[in-house]
């Protein structure tokens, strides 16, 4: 089957294309532009280097590249734009989305499904937009005995504690939101914070189905939590350390999963426990409890918990591929900057233009992002696969499995450990000394 919907004309999406953006230049020229010179009669504008910043002044600067990429230089490295931007809630948000996509077409691709295909013609590209504005334009719908206050606020807390979770993940050498030196202990007082949301949430909404799914989902995670910890004892024994970078950091020659392969298998079987994916989606098992503890929820509070979801699942691809397969570690493969657009600048024809500021990213930092997000997309689409193959487990085989199979290997790590720090393979003297 072509990539391209039979129906698809190229002269036809460029006409459409062109009309959009004609009438939102229009809509700005006419609406935007006026407000914007309303509020300035409000606002007292700043003066850089003795010269009041009008809004001419500062188009003009933005026209300047050797004025305006020194400001975005600096404005990148502002912790601001860290935890806004990269690599805290932009940047997570934006792989979170896309996973969202990723996620439909690949299982469609296992179960030899087309998937999405005409929402933006070529692949369904624009599939994932409809979505958002479906749900932006549906109703939200409260229980009427609900308990409106938690309920209203449960999405709230659920996104938050995601995105929390998320600014813990460094992507890269210096680049995360929040280096705490206790970054793991960190990550699971922000892990047990899932469980309470989601009992809250099924709770206020005065639901029997969605109660009996925050019961189980209760249930469930704190199951899995357990070995989810101690199935990481392991490496803080092997490191010394609870801070994530210099987890990253001791993996430079070896990771972690070559040493510990079964306390990767026992996390990796946890955060999908944890996630609420198949074979583990009893607190959303829709042939048994509609949707579980989301079933009464609509519109934007359903899609803020589906974000909030995916944010998770990133974060967990993330905390898996910085403890068991080196983070950002990797042989460098990005190209290094032009030396002579730094020494000479740019010239185009008789100009020469030299900026200041180049590059905006220096060049490990830029490979181990690609790494990192390499090992993380790949974690994601194994986190992903058990959903298209295998089927739901009883609730009796789930908690036998956390309860007991998953704490018996976690033990059998933790003295897989000891016995190789002990024997001096590695710590002091070994292979990462």
């Amino acid at each position: 089957m072509s990539t391209i919907a039979p129906e698809f004309r190229l002269s036809r999406f460029i006409a459409s294309l062109t009309d959009i953006i004609f009438w939102i230049l229009l809509i700005f020229s006419i609406i935007g532009l006026p407000l914007v010179f309303i509020l300035l009669f409000y606002i007292k504008l700043p003066v850089v280097n003795g010269q009041l910043l009008t809004p001419y002044l500062a188009m003009t600067w933005m026209a300047d590249p050797s004025r305006t990429i020194p400001i975005i230089k600096s404005l990148i490295h502002t912790e601001f734009f860290r935890i806004i931007a990269f690599p805290g809630f932009g940047f997570a948000a934006l792989l979170a989305a896309a996973t969202i996509f990723v996620e439909r077409k690949f299982l469609a691709k296992i179960q030899l499904r087309v998937g999405p295909l005409y929402c933006g013609k070529i692949e369904g590209i624009l599939q994932l937009m409809a979505d958002g504005l479906k749900l932006m334009s549906k109703e939200i719908i409260i229980p009427a005995k609900a308990d409106k206050p938690i309920f209203w606020v449960a999405p709230l807390l659920f996104v938050g504690t995601a995105a929390a979770l998320t600014s813990l993940i460094p992507v890269a050498p210096g680049w995360v939101a929040a280096n705490p030196n206790v970054g793991l202990l960190t990550v699971f007082a922000t892990i047990g914070f899932f469980p309470i949301i989601t009992v809250l949430s099924s709770w206020s909404a005065n639901s029997k189905w969605t109660f009996i799914g925050g019961i189980r989902a209760l249930h469930q995670m704190i199951s899995f939590e357990i070995p989810l910890i101690l199935s990481l004892l392991g490496i803080v024994i092997l490191t010394g350390t609870l801070n994530l970078t210099e987890i990253v950091e001791s993996q430079q020659h070896y990771w972690w999963i070559v040493f510990m392969p079964i306390g990767a298998i026992v996390f990796f079987i946890t955060i999908i426990a944890e996630l609420e994916r198949i074979p583990f989606d009893l607190p959303e098992a829709e042939s048994e409890i509609v949707a579980g503890w989301l079933t009464e929820f609509s519109g934007m509070m359903y899609g803020l918990i589906q974000l909030g979801t995916y944010l998770k699942l990133y974060a967990f691809a993330g905390l898996f591929t910085v403890l068991f397969l080196g983070g950002w570690n990797g042989p460098m493969v990005w190209p290094p900057f032009p030396q002579e657009i730094i020494t000479n600048g740019i010239t185009i024809g008789p100009i020469t233009a030299h900026i200041p500021g180049l590059p905006l990213f220096d060049q490990e930092m830029l490979n181990g992002t690609l790494w990192f997000v390499i090992k993380t997309v790949g974690v994601i689409l194994v986190i992903l696969l058990p959903r298209g193959v295998f089927p739901r487990i009883r609730i009796d085989m789930l908690l036998h499995t956390g309860w007991y199979t998953l704490i018996g290997l976690a033990f059998v790590n933790i003295f897989i450990a000891l016995g190789l720090l002990y024997a001096g393979v590695l710590g002091h003297g070994g292979l990462m000394q």
